[in-house]
């Protein structure tokens, strides 16, 4: 289904599933019978949930290997490639802070309330007391791979795959044929979630109706304050990086806007930084980074530096974590950032693709993952922001290595 289209349908079940939940919550007066319509409409997003769960697993480890691998002999890779990820990793953590502090600033979904299930628990599964450094290994370590995909434990995933995909890179030939199996296996699970996502207009319309049901049309005011929020959010992700932009390069970086225009606009537009590839990667040479460096940095920023997406994840996970009351020690916050950081990187950045590692977050803390359609609705339109944002981000970076390799051209 074309992207507009989806965007369409998902607004038109929006619609349709906030006109039902308002004409039940007006003319049934019994809330027993308002609590059965309710859970009779959440089977529809019982479905779609369960099927995002199962994409979660394989696409994280085929992604995350296949990325690692990718990036071949440490030494051959040299110098460029040690500043290139030590970039991607601090940007990463910058982005993924940012976002931490202005929600918890914000709160944003705590105006909801709703109502958490009888069997999900508000903690993470770490003591919300003392760090316990024993619980966070066992998070960290799989001691049954084939364990930790069934019960999609996010984190061991990632270790396991980490090794893998070192141990695949440094087989040399006998491994070439695992990474692109894997790598196909990537491309396959992304066509899946394009299909599970067919899913999505019904299970908006589930889940707009049963929230209508339950606590009326003033939880659409939600939607407005979210995206102001989280794109002014943006803005200040963006005036970040564009200061750090002209300390390296100084007033250069005004010339560098000018060019990525149309790239940005074009992200912005798709809601797909991969469409605005080969015009940045045009761009950025006409700019002045030799197309060594650009063609290399620019791939391998599209896995590893999602500034935008990565604002998104941890903005997105704790507001539904506040939607439902979950109160998130710092220290519980922190590994939620790491985690995020981790399962980011190897993501293709293609729509909809940070829905997947927000699901796996949520899992692995205990959250409802149904909290998840809440922001469906409106999720293209913060795409579109976050897209664009991951084009600027990945343009600076290219820029600010060709500076530091001392070959950016004038």
């Amino acid at each position: 289904m074309p992207k507009n289209v989806l965007t369409t349908s998902i607004l038109a079940a929006l619609v349709l599933g906030v006109i039902c939940g308002e004409t039940v919550r007006r003319f049934v007066p019994d809330p027993a019978a308002i609590e059965t319509f309710v859970n009779n409409v959440s089977l529809l997003t019982d479905v779609f949930m369960r099927l995002i769960k199962a994409i979660i697993a394989p696409l994280v480890f085929s992604t995350l290997v296949v990325g690692i691998a990718k990036l071949g002999d440490v030494k051959a890779i040299g110098r460029l490639g040690g500043k290139a990820l030590f970039y991607f990793f601090i940007a990463s953590l910058v982005s993924l802070s940012l976002g931490m502090i202005l929600v918890n600033l914000a709160q944003p979904g705590s105006q909801l309330h709703l109502p958490l299930a009888s069997d999900a628990v508000a903690n993470a599964g770490l003591p919300s007391g003392q760090f316990d450094l024993k619980a966070l290994l066992h998070h960290l370590i799989p001691q049954n791979v084939v364990e930790a995909m069934g019960q999609n434990q996010i984190l061991q995933i990632v270790v396991f795959a980490s090794f893998f995909g070192v141990a695949a890179a440094t087989t040399g030939d006998r491994g070439e044929p695992i990474i692109a199996a894997l790598d196909a296996l990537g491309h396959v699970m992304l066509r899946v979630t394009g299909y599970v996502m067919l899913l999505a207009p019904l299970a908006v319309f589930g889940a707009a109706a049963g929230v209508i049901a339950q606590k009326g049309l003033g939880v659409i005011s939600m939607y407005g304050t979210l995206m102001v929020e989280f794109y002014l959010a943006l803005m200040l992700l963006w005036g970040v990086l564009i200061l750090f932009g002209f300390l390296v390069v100084g007033t250069r970086i005004k010339s560098l806007l000018g060019r990525l225009g149309g790239p940005f606009l074009l992200a912005f537009s798709t809601a797909s930084s991969e469409a605005a590839f080969p015009k940045t990667l045009q761009e950025l040479e006409r700019f002045g980074c030799p197309n060594r460096i650009a063609s290399f940095v620019l791939p391998l920023g599209y896995s590893f530096n999602l500034d935008g997406s990565m604002m998104y994840m941890t903005f997105a996970t704790l507001f539904i974590a506040q939607a439902y009351g979950i109160d998130l020690s710092l220290h519980q916050q922190i590994i939620m950032l790491l985690t995020l950081m981790l399962t980011s990187k190897g993501i293709a950045a293609v729509p909809r693709a940070s829905l997947v590692v927000i699901t796996g977050a949520l899992s692995m803390f205990d959250i409802p993952e149904a909290g998840l359609l809440l922001l469906l609705p409106i999720d293209h339109f913060l795409d579109m922001g976050r897209s664009a944002t991951n084009v600027l981000g990945n343009a600076v970076a290219a820029t600010v290595l060709s500076k530091w390799e001392k070959q950016l051209r004038h």
